[in-house]
Order: structure tokens, then sequence, then C-alpha cells
């Protein structure tokens, strides 16, 4: 699976571009040699080398948009945002937290993949044709699984494709941007229910020190310390961490 992971990444992308591409032929020349008129060798990269090179960039958007570490990101961010904390966790913990978080939830998805289309492909037990149609399979599903009907329907609206017969035949340029939307709405919902415990902490620190009069002290400063023990006591990255992985199994 680990060995795989980087292929199936590979055939997620291709499931992107169009089958009847260029990039689909074969006996295409990675590298022409043209000799000039003063003899000299020009050379020249082929369309399917630029076009597989460019391609790869669209790996990091792929695995944002396409994954679970929209919601997961978000979440985290939120929370340090709620906790009070604004360098710790320093952003690169928090990205790096969620990716791990993210193969830890796709695992089941890549492993599929991986022994579904990767090993059949290599084994030219299938054409690449097919194989972008089988990594593309469970991938939708769980795509499906987590976007809501009202944002699918509100893309086919906007794009004119009113015949959609089922979830199962909703293009992937249809499911794209209704899956970030319902991961965006999901995840402020999730990042709402964190802060209610620790804006309480804030309101009862804040009453508390006008009752006093120390209307010039930051509450904040105060309640910063009380609401990490809380997060603390009730071991919140457990909850927190439980919660987003089972939220996409439901």
């Amino acid at each position: 699976m680990k060995a795989g992971i980087w292929s199936v990444l590979f055939l997620l992308l291709w499931s992107l571009l169009p089958v009847e591409s260029a990039l689909a032929q074969t006996g295409l020349p990675a590298i022409s040699v043209t000799k000039g008129a003063s003899g000299n060798d020009t050379y020249t990269l082929s369309i399917q080398v630029l076009a597989l090179m460019t391609a790869l960039t669209f790996i990091p958007a792929g695995l944002v948009m396409m994954t679970s570490f929209t919601r997961i990101v978000i979440v985290l961010s939120i929370l340090r945002q709620a906790l009070g904390l604004m360098q710790a966790p320093s952003s690169q913990t928090i990205v790096g937290l969620s990716l791990f978080l993210t193969f830890f939830i796709m695992a089941p998805v890549f492993e599929r993949i991986y022994q579904d289309a990767v090993q059949p492909y290599m084994k030219e037990a299938l054409s690449f044709e097919n194989a972008i149609e089988k990594a593309a399979e469970p991938l939708k599903t769980f795509m499906l699984g987590q976007t809501r009907e009202n944002d699918i329907s509100m893309f086919a609206r906007i794009s004119g494709k009113k015949d959609i017969e089922s979830p199962q035949h909703v293009p992937m340029s249809i499911l794209l941007p209704a899956f970030v939307t319902s991961e965006l709405k999901t995840a402020f919902q999730i990042g709402f229910l964190l802060f209610i415990p620790f804006l309480i902490i804030d309101l009862v620190v804040s009453s508390v020190l006008m009752s006093m009069g120390m209307m010039m002290l930051s509450p904040m400063i105060i309640s910063l310390p009380f609401k990490i023990m809380l997060f603390v006591l009730v071991d919140g990255w457990n909850i927190v961490m439980g919660t987003l992985a089972s939220s996409f199994y439901v």
C-alpha cells in the first residue's frame, strides 16, 4: 500500500483528464530531435511530456480538494483560534497533522484503488482507460458519501445538466465543487460546536473581571490558562481527532 500510494495519486490525477486525449495515446516520442539548417540538433519535448509535467502540479490541489484534508485543516485552525493560541500549534504542525490524518482516513479508499486499478494496470490486465474508471469508482463513492444532495442539485442546475438519473451518474465536474462546498459547511459546523465551551469560559472570566472592577485587564490573559486546562482535562485532542475521523464513516 505505501509503495503504491504515489501510483494511486497519479491515477486519481489522470482520472480528471479526458481519456480520449493525446495523453492516452501510444507511440508519441518523449523527445524529438530535429536537424537545423546549420546542422545543429534541436530537441523538442512532445505534448505528452509537457502535459504530464503540467498535470503533476495539480496533485496537491487534488489531494486537498478530493480528500478529507479540507475539513480537517479548517477544524484544527478554528480550534487553535478558539483556544486563543495564535502560534501554537504552528501552521506547519496543523498542516502536517491534517495530512497524516487524511492518509489514515483515506487509507481504505487508496487501498481499494491500488488493488482494483493500479496493480491490474501494472500487470497489464487492464487498459489505461479501464484503470482510470476503476480508480475513480471508490473515490467517487467516498465523495458522494460526504456531499449533500442540495449542493449537487445546485451545481447541476447551474451547469444545465438536469438529466442525472442517480448520484452514481453525477459527473466529476459537478461532484468536485459540490463536495468542496459540503466539506466547508461541515467544517464550520464542527468549528462552531468547538467554539461554544471556550466562549462560555471567556464570558465567565469577563463577567468576573467586570464585577471586580478590573476593566483594564484583558480577559484573554486570564481565560487562556483555564481554556488550556479544560482542553487537557477532557482529553481534547483525542476527542477532536476521533470525531473528525469518525465523521467520514457515518
